[in-house]
């Protein structure tokens, strides 16, 4: 265990705004953004923002509607590592805001959520948009869907809630605090007591673990002939070192659909994705002779686990995470391992490294050039070479994956989109120890060497995928919220036409921003999940159908540029190298073959109650 940190004393206590104090603990944190809508019950703090913008400080970013403020706060906080922070006035302002929050709560994004009310002095009176407890109760609502969540009643409670908010939402398990701040509060001055170092100070993620566990756990990889991983999702910043870690062992790895952005997918030890839309490569990973599966940093849910494998939860399984709440959820395992997962892997390596020096075999590198390499299995390969009109959706995975740079963060909207991605999308980065060269070349061997001591930033990887409470949209804004934080990489939504129908508003923000966000609609005239799943079912076909609409005119209407792509050979058409250097959004509006069914046999399997 590391020695605790040392906050640093505070200054004198200065007399500030509380909308000024609340800006300046933000800036103290490194957040550049606010995502939200304004209104009269959170004016005072949308001024106390434009004092710090002029100044080079945080600016507010204006969604079109409060649920794709909260996406785009997620997306920030997953490709920054900073908190995301969205707000909202009082009443439907807040209501609106609550399907986000609730998605951030079930995926652990941090996330600081602050909502207006009408003066305190109006409550119970019957005042416009009141949401207190005399009026429609919002704090109530946010109860369930938060870490911390509270109404500040008195102006010298506001530093303490804040400070105990931004703890909750800072360290494990992560998710959205919310305050509802009344609007003479927010106007209010009050003493800062905190200095900016503090704050920071109180936020630093610890470094626990359970040392005995590491311990027993280093002791059973010791007697195993041959052991798999199961990355999961909350695995971003120990990723190097649970690479290196399978490369010293030899340990082929599957991922969870929410990690296969933390790897490189040519990986010589990789087998593919094991759970939703997952490759039967996978599976056959995890069955092939292994004495220990260690799945890692992942819940075990029904999309994680496979639903509920007998192949994965059983006497084999080492279950490794920093959040009791995912242990929970495998009490068959042979152990459990507790901690920050960075921090365990670090000492497994150390415990290994010194192990061999003691016995005069110092490490060196697997030589991958002989190992041979198992490819993850594609379900209907032959698909992703079809040339056929309308474009194949396992075609169009393909092109997408080439066409990119590997730079590129790709987001999957809800339903089809996120089992096509999962299944057939793939990153271009083939630059990491491990990997396969497509066109040659010598293997990097050194730059996996230095893994000790380095800091992933990039927590969720170049696929960003739901899982568990998974809204359709979320991608829309989410992506926003990504290219607002990395605005250098090109950023991909991929999503449906139900989707965009929904929430296709939030383009304009990316318009208005001048990001560099290519928006792909998966445009078959329909609710496509829920069209093949009552295929599949058997059931009724009913409600699924959407009108035909050409997006890319849509889009011109916005200011956005717009194609429509109905074959392979229509990407040939497109310049990318200009889409992807001019400031601004691009929408394709992708013309999908409508009979293909996305791998979802896993999904249909759970509905039908046949696990």
């Amino acid at each position: 265990m590391k020695s605790a940190a040392v906050v640093p004393l505070a200054p004198a206590p200065v007399t500030v705004g509380a909308a000024s104090l609340i800006v300046s603990y933000l800036e103290a944190l490194g957040v550049d953004f606010v995502f939200g809508v304004p209104g009269g019950a959170i004016e005072p703090l949308y001024n106390a923002m434009a004092v710090s913008m002029r100044r080079g400080g945080l600016r507010p970013v204006v969604a079109r509607h409060e649920a794709g403020a909260a996406f785009m706060a997620d997306g920030y906080a997953r490709e920054t590592g900073k908190i995301g922070v969205c707000v909202a006035t009082s009443g439907p302002g807040a209501t609106n805001l609550i399907t986000g929050v609730a998605c951030a709560y079930d995926n652990k994004v941090p996330m600081l959520v602050i909502t207006g009310q009408p003066s305190l002095p109006v409550f119970g009176k019957g005042a416009l948009q009141e949401s207190a407890c005399t009026g429609i109760n919002t704090v109530g609502m946010f109860g369930h869907c938060t870490r911390y969540n509270t109404l500040v009643s008195h102006v010298d409670q506001l530093e303490t809630k804040l400070v105990q908010a931004l703890m909750r939402a800072s360290q494990p398990p992560h998710g959205p605090v919310h305050l509802s701040i009344p609007l003479d509060l927010m106007r209010s001055p009050v003493e800062q007591r905190l200095s900016p170092q503090s704050l920071q100070a109180l936020l630093r993620k610890p470094s626990l673990i359970d040392e005995d566990m590491v311990h027993s756990l280093f002791t059973s990889l010791q007697a195993s002939r041959k052991v798999a991983l199961i990355v999961g999702g909350d695995c971003g910043e120990a990723i190097d070192a649970i690479t290196h870690f399978a490369e010293m062992t030899n340990s082929s790895f599957v991922t969870t659909p929410d990690a296969k952005g933390l790897i490189n997918p040519h990986h010589v030890l990789y087998r593919g994705v094991f759970g939703f839309a997952g490759h039967s490569s996978a599976q056959d990973a995890l069955n092939d002779d292994v004495d220990l599966i260690l799945a890692i940093g992942t819940s075990l849910g029904e999309w994680t686990s496979g639903a509920w494998s007998q192949s994965v939860l059983n006497s084999k399984l080492i279950h490794i995470d920093a959040m009791d709440e995912h242990l929970r959820h495998s009490p068959m395992a042979r152990q459990h391992v507790r901690g920050r997962i960075r921090t365990v892997f670090e000492r497994l390596l150390d415990m290994m490294h010194i192990e061999q020096e003691s016995l005069g075999m110092p490490w060196s590198p697997t030589d991958f050039k002989h190992t041979k390499h198992n490819a993850v299995t594609l379900r209907e390969p032959e698909k992703v070479h079809s040339d056929a009109t309308p474009i194949k959706p396992q075609r169009l995975m393909v092109e997408l994956s080439k066409r990119l740079p590997p730079t590129t963060r790709f987001l999957a909207d809800a339903g089809n989109a996120t089992a096509w991605a999962i299944h057939y999308l793939e990153s271009r980065n083939n630059r990491r120890l491990g990997l396969v060269p497509p066109y040659g070349g010598s293997q990097d061997l050194a730059a996996n060497r230095a893994w000790h001591g380095e800091r992933r930033h990039d927590h969720a990887g170049w696929l960003r995928v739901l899982m568990d409470f998974a809204p359709m949209g979320w991608a829309i804004g989410a992506a926003v919220g990504v290219a607002r934080g990395k605005p250098d990489c090109p950023v991909v939504c991929i999503t449906g036409d139900g989707s965009y129908l929904m929430n296709g508003q939030e383009i304009t923000v990316a318009a208005q921003e001048g990001l560099t966000v290519i928006f792909v609609i998966l445009n078959d005239s329909a609710l496509g999940m829920v069209k093949h799943g009552q295929r599949l079912a058997g059931a009724e076909q009913v409600a699924f159908e959407l009108p035909t609409v050409n997006y890319a005119l849509m889009a011109e209407a916005m200011g956005v540029r717009g194609h429509v792509i109905e074959s392979p050979d229509d990407f040939n058409q497109l310049d990318m190298a200009e889409i992807l250097n001019r400031p601004g959004p691009t929408l394709l509006d992708i013309r999908i073959d409508a009979e293909e069914v996305p791998p979802m046999s896993l999904r249909m399997q759970t509905l039908e109650g046949s696990v």
